[in-house]
């Protein structure tokens, strides 16, 4: 199966670190980022656990649960976490699928048979309150992912979805944005953007990020 942004986020119930998930259901109204991982006690992994699991006070404020998943089993799943938390000093309180049937990497396209037959790529998914699919990101098994990254998505999509403009290239919470070309009148230009805006070319229209 292949996804694509703007899709439904296929709907799931798997044993995980914390029992049976049933995925939409797990997910309320927040957002979701959920990524894979090759397996359960190996390096890169588990640095990027560590990392998610530091990052929770800036997911809850963008009201964004994250889950891990790798095809290994739960009692494996329970004594990573345990190392997971002494070597990277942390408390890791999201869960991990432990997706063993490998259904749910089935269902989101986690394993390239060119990277490994059995094991799930890096893989990472935003999906929104609708359970729409907002991001697809793929690394390799030996690169790391930049979790500074995805939470600078988060903010971009999250401030995208509640007022009308863009973001340009390595936007961050705070810098200016782009005016979308579907707004031209204006009249609409002068009530959206108050700031007022530059435009160094008829295309290219620049404003203050709005007020949040």
């Amino acid at each position: 199966m292949t996804l694509r942004l703007g899709d439904t986020a296929p709907d799931f119930e798997q044993d995980s670190s914390i029992g049976k998930i049933k995925f939409h259901e797990w997910m309320g109204d927040s957002w979701a980022v959920l990524f894979s991982h090759p397996a359960d006690y190996t390096p890169v992994c588990t640095t990027e656990l560590g990392l998610t699991a530091k990052l929770k006070s800036e997911f809850d404020k963008r009201n964004v649960k994250a889950i891990g998943l790798s095809v290994d089993p739960v009692d494996k799943h329970a004594g990573w976490i345990k190392d997971i938390e002494e070597t990277q000093n942390c408390i890791v309180a999201f869960p991990i699928i432990a997706d063993v049937d490998k259904k749910v990497a089935v269902l989101y396209d986690m394993i390239h048979p060119n990277q490994s037959e059995t094991m799930t790529v890096r893989s990472l998914f935003i999906i929104d309150p609708k359970k729409k699919v907002r991001l697809i990101i793929t690394y390799p098994m030996s690169t790391g992912r930049n979790f500074d990254e995805v939470l600078r998505v988060i903010d971009a999509l999250q401030l995208t979805d509640n007022y009308t403009v863009a973001t340009p290239g390595n936007w961050k919470d705070g810098d200016d944005v782009i005016i979308p070309l579907t707004i031209q009148d204006e009249g609409v230009l002068n009530q959206k953007f108050p700031k007022g805006y530059k435009a160094p070319r008829p295309y290219l229209r620049i404003t203050p990020q709005p007020d949040k």
